[in-house]
């Protein structure tokens, strides 16, 4: 390998990660920069619950809250075997409004929060759909915000970036990596002008549909080929002719995604793979090439530090490579309110993901990945 052309190489992906992360700043949108005014349609919000005891509480509460004046909030309970069933009952004591179901088995062929997320549609009376995770919390104001957004946008489906709580130092170093990709190399106006499913992301903790366009699309029946249900959802609605915006949430909604390091690689273990549709080849060659635009540089100027030869050509190529790729994170951490003081660890991060991704394959390819004691459905492997 040519090491200087590849470094020119670098510095052209990085520059128009650049351009793309500016331009997204216009793109993304504060939830709130819109005040509700006018209509208040009906909004259902649903939450699929499976052993989430340490987090249904205040998730529940936090929806229950909300300032919006004219929603439901359905829980499943998919089948948990901790606390949760107990605590979701304490609640409807106390708040009427929440209504509870039991799920049903789960049928051949379907993933867990595919079916779950489907019986809480059915259930639903709103004309808007909201589908939120338990181990998120809401500000009063988000359901507002994200309604008038919806109307504003004359959006089919709304989904928002959290911002995403990192405490322990797996969270720290791999969690902000999802938003990096997305703020950073999505066109995010790119896929909204000209409808291109495959620049989209959507997200599966805060997704606000309109029913009819849910239910237009297939819902979550059409979805389960793939274990990414928010990702398969939001194609779809592109595919179909209706309008998707992504937002960003992150002064309305908080995520606390894992708590430890085996969720945590376990969670991205699950799902990285199915984002690139099980493609073994696009798959391999993009992660290969991600670890090495974003650690060869620096790995040449550590060499060059530590009194190894490497030439002026070659230092101030990874010079540039490492500022710029080093301000690509930047960005998106301080726009997701995540420490910016993580971002000088990118090397780490894209390292650590990197050795996930290939495990999150590894686990699919041998039928062997699973999440919350369910193995998940084998799903057909492709080369290209």
């Amino acid at each position: 390998m040519n090491v200087e052309l590849f470094l020119f190489f670098v510095i052209f992906i990085t520059s128009v990660g650049l351009l793309v992360s500016l331009s997204n700043m216009r793109a993304v949108r504060r939830l709130g920069e819109h005040k509700l005014t006018g209509s208040t349609p009906k909004v259902s919000i649903l939450v699929p619950a499976r052993n989430e005891e340490r987090n249904i509480k205040a998730c529940v509460s936090s929806l229950l809250s909300q300032d919006y004046p004219n929603f439901e909030v359905i829980v499943l309970d998919d089948n948990s075997t901790d606390n949760t069933p107990l605590i979701l009952n304490q609640l409807k004591r106390t708040n009427p409004r929440l209504k509870l179901i039991n799920g049903t088995p789960l049928p051949e062929g379907w993933p867990g929060k595919h079916w779950a997320c489907h019986q809480l549609s059915q259930q639903a009376s709103g004309d808007y759909l909201l589908f939120t995770d338990a181990d998120t919390r809401h500000e009063p104001g988000a359901l507002s915000s994200a309604i008038a957004e919806m109307l504003h946008s004359e959006a089919d489906l709304l989904t928002a970036l959290p911002r995403q709580e990192v405490l322990t130092w797996s969270e720290k170093l791999l969690v902000p990596f999802m938003n990096f990709g997305i703020l950073s190399f999505l066109p995010i106006k790119i896929a909204q002008v000209f409808k291109i499913p495959e620049l989209s992301v959507t997200i599966g903790q805060f997704m606000l549909f309109r029913r009819e366009a849910y239910q237009a699309v297939g819902g979550y029946a059409a979805a389960i080929v793939n274990v990414n249900d928010d990702v398969i959802l939001g194609r779809m609605i592109i595919e179909n002719g209706y309008k998707w915006v992504l937002s960003n949430g992150s002064d309305q909604v908080t995520c606390r995604m894992y708590h430890n390091f085996h969720e945590t690689v376990e969670g991205f273990s699950k799902n990285v793979f199915g984002f690139f549709g099980y493609k073994v080849i696009p798959f391999t060659f993009v992660w290969t090439l991600a670890f090495l635009i974003f650690t060869l540089p620096v790995w040449i100027l550590f060499r060059h530090l530590t009194g190894i030869f490497i030439s002026q050509a070659l230092v101030d190529l990874s010079v540039i490579a490492t500022v710029e790729s080093l301000a690509l994170f930047l960005i998106a951490y301080h726009r997701q309110r995540i420490p910016i003081s993580l971002a000088f660890l990118y090397p780490l991060t894209i390292a650590a993901f990197a050795t996930i991704a290939l495990r999150s394959m590894l686990l699919t390819v041998n039928g062997h990945a699973s999440w919350k004691g369910r193995e998940l459905m084998k799903t057909d492997v492709k080369w290209l």
